[in-house]
């Protein structure tokens, strides 16, 4: 239940704590918060290494020369694939009143911060529950498989679609859990093994660094989703190209299905096969053995755990050996996975995409409105689509757009729209993009920022 509760009390007194919270205010949260970026150093390297300003939380660490955790370019701050400039975001300066939230870091209190990891607690029980509400239908009505199964099967993937959204805010907006058994809840159902939750926040950001521009991966280093934009991109523009695109995007639910995404076991061992940097000399990280097994066994012993609860759920209750309990488990893990790889294949490839970025050019809101609704109930909600609709602000989507020029100071589109409803937050992103996402360097025009004018353009008209 929400509450109205504060949790800051006036200046020079201790923050209260609210009654949805009675373990953790505000004020001990935000100290914990700068303790685990001191103790995951690597995580605020790599956030303030990200365009704009850095994480203020974070703002205690030095920066990083490993090449996992900084931004790679010469020494005319220019990428070593395209020779740009890394470009700085264009902050409105002086802020205008009607832009102002979105640029406000939000606070760390039930209302924010804290309501957001309770928000993805929710979620992981709901997703137990239901496991355990399907075991029960199936032992009641044996001869309705089909019929308890798509019951089950459709929520449950809808759901992971929403543990995937909440995943992304939390990562941008309140890195770290208010308690550590939170950490283990984030993503577990979605594969049988997984990077631990610190990992992958270090992972996303890595992306982040990597690909400042939409359309052009891994331009100041390596990025681990560089993989799923080749199967998209590598025919070039689609108009005379459709045809080329038939041979490999068919394949990108396929590796979502399987793992290679951010949640997925593949993209584990992928990213696993470059993090963390070797130490001097070419010996082991120093901290690999002391802080990244561990926490892998962890993670993954969670994990383990939890499938293999599972699997009991699918052999005794049911009147089956308990050799086939990966019947149950496999149907479970089927679902699931089709939900975190349609959002997946949202969030990397579609927001990614020079077709759907051209498309986005005509202004979908108002030219597909009966698309701009069904998108938006698929997802979650109008606060969801933004993310999609604006990720490169960000990203090139307005949500991908403004989310990766600013990936500190705004965070993620959906994220605010929880706070501020998503129609004040698509008005506010819209305005950031006809501003401009990036401050004039001298460099050429990228394809994404050519086609960030025209969808401005085409914004204002139709107001």
């Amino acid at each position: 239940m929400a509450t109205s509760a504060p949790l800051l009390g006036k200046e020079g007194k201790k923050a209260a704590h609210s009654k949805a919270s009675i373990f953790y205010g505000a004020d001990e949260y935000l100290e914990e918060l700068k303790k685990k970026y001191e103790h995951d150093h690597e995580i605020a390297a790599l956030k303030n290494a990200l365009p704009g300003e850095g994480d203020p939380n974070a703002a205690g660490v030095a920066q990083s020369s490993d090449k996992m955790l900084s931004v790679q370019k010469n020494n005319e701050n220019r990428s070593l694939k395209t020779n740009r400039l890394f470009p700085t975001p264009n902050k409105p300066d002086p802020m205008p009143q009607n832009l102002a939230f979105l640029f406000t870091k939000i606070t760390p209190d039930w209302e924010q911060m804290i309501y957001m990891w309770n928000v993805l607690t929710a979620i992981f029980f709901t997703q137990v529950l239901m496991v355990i509400g399907y075991c029960a239908a199936l032992a009641c009505f044996p001869d309705f498989w089909w019929t308890c199964t798509l019951c089950f099967g459709i929520p449950f993937a809808y759901i992971a679609i929403q543990n995937i959204y909440i995943d992304h805010d939390v990562m941008h907006g309140a890195t770290f859990p208010v308690y550590e058994w939170q950490r283990f809840l984030t993503h577990p159902f979605a594969d049988f093994f997984s990077l631990p939750w610190e990992e992958f926040v270090l992972e996303h950001n890595r992306h982040h660094a990597s690909t400042v521009d939409l359309l052009i991966q891994g331009e100041f280093g390596w990025d681990p989703e560089e993989f799923h934009y080749a199967l998209q991109q590598w025919a070039g523009p689609w108009g005379s190209n459709w045809y080329k695109y038939l041979l490999t995007v068919p394949f990108i639910p396929v590796i979502h299905f399987f793992g290679l995404n951010d949640t997925g076991s593949l993209f584990a061992l992928e990213w696993w096969m470059h993090f963390p940097d070797e130490g001097a000399g070419g010996k082991c990280n120093k901290e690999f053995w002391s802080k990244w097994i561990p926490r892998r066994i962890k993670h993954n012993a969670f994990v383990l755990a939890l499938w293999t609860c599972v699997w009991m759920l699918g052999t005794y209750p049911l009147g089956r050996p308990l050799s086939e309990g990966w019947r149950f488990m496999f149907t479970v893990s089927f679902f699931a996975r089709v939900g975190y790889s349609a959002a997946w294949m949202f969030i990397t490839n579609f927001t990614h995409s020079l077709p759907w970025n051209e498309f986005l050019a005509q202004d979908p809101g108002r030219t597909w409105p009966v698309l701009h609704n069904v998108m938006a109930m698929v997802l979650g909600g109008k606060h969801r689509w933004n993310e999609m609709l604006f990720h490169d602000a960000a990203r090139l989507s307005l949500q991908a757009r403004v989310h990766h020029a600013f990936p500190n100071a705004v965070g993620t589109l959906s994220q605010r729209g929880r706070f501020h409803g998503w129609e004040k937050v698509h008005d506010a992103a819209a305005e950031v993009l006809h501003r401009g996402l990036w401050k004039p360097n001298g460099d050429e025009e990228t394809q994404m920022q050519k086609t960030q004018k025209k969808r401005s353009l085409m914004m204002k008209q139709g107001k």
